[in-house]
């Protein structure tokens, strides 16, 4: 959310729900009041990188009085409960942050979203699982005291990874969760993902990506156009091959064609 308005109506009652309200600030946010219970629990501003986490069990009101830009997180206090659970720990009771803490992590997180966030139809539901994931993980321990065990060092099994593997590279006309790979091997999302990137050195988003890349490259050498190459491969649509393919191979479809017909 951002608005470059120096001033904003003051806020009703902010809908209460079980869950948290995780805001982080991309610039400077010079000036806002904030209101917990009808007490005023905050006047004045947030620089880049501050956190703000509320309880929205908890009645809140706010007022902008200056322009912002930040990416907003409401996560339900059973999803965190239930990440919790799931990573090996239970008693998870809530998040306990100062308003405008400063958090490079969740920083990182949210700006690592933006370009989801502008070009939802180049999103990959695989990335946008991976980051929330970890988010969840830090939020619950640097703010909910929950002591995650430590990784468990073993990979996939043969048998699991080639299910993993079988059932990314069939996603050509659909997208994925995390959690719908993690089933395919009868194991919890939060064990799939480090098992997996034990098993193969990537996240599972990564490996799609650099699949889909190595199955382009084998259709360039073809007749086929790169926007019939990017639909065929399962990108949104050439600008969205073009990016990944430059980003895994270091050249562009285009100029790889070139460099491979002199």
């Amino acid at each position: 959310m951002r608005s470059n308005n120096a001033d904003h109506d003051e806020s009703g009652p902010i809908p209460q729900a079980e869950a948290f309200s995780v805001i982080a600030q991309l610039k400077p946010f010079d000036n806002h009041r904030l209101w917990r219970g009808g007490k005023l629990v905050h006047n004045g501003g947030h620089p880049a990188g501050a956190l703000a986490i509320t309880d929205l069990g908890e009645e809140w009101r706010c007022h902008h009085r200056s322009p912002f830009d930040n990416v907003r997180f409401n996560i339900s206090r059973q999803g965190l409960s239930d990440f919790s659970y799931e990573a090996g720990r239970s008693g998870f009771n809530g998040l306990d942050c100062g308003q405008g803490q400063l958090d490079p992590v969740v920083q990182g997180l949210a700006m690592a979203l933006l370009p989801a966030l502008s070009q939802p139809a180049h999103a990959s539901a695989l990335f946008i699982d991976h980051v929330l994931l970890a988010l969840q993980a830090h939020l619950v321990t640097r703010y909910g005291k929950v002591n995650l065990p430590a990784e468990r060092s073993g990979g996939l099994s043969g048998r699991q990874l080639n299910m993993a593997t079988a059932f990314l590279a069939a996603l050509t006309a659909r997208e994925a969760t995390i959690s719908d790979v993690a089933a395919q091997c009868g194991l919890s999302t939060s064990y799939f993902i480090r098992a997996f990137k034990k098993s193969t050195g990537r996240t599972p988003h990564r490996w799609l990506m650099e699949y889909r890349a190595e199955k382009a490259r084998q259709m360039l050498l073809g007749t086929a156009s790169i926007a019939e190459i990017a639909v065929a491969c399962g990108f949104a649509d050439q600008s969205h091959l073009t990016r990944v393919f430059t980003a895994v191979n270091g050249v562009s479809p285009g100029t790889w064609r070139r460099e491979r017909r002199i």
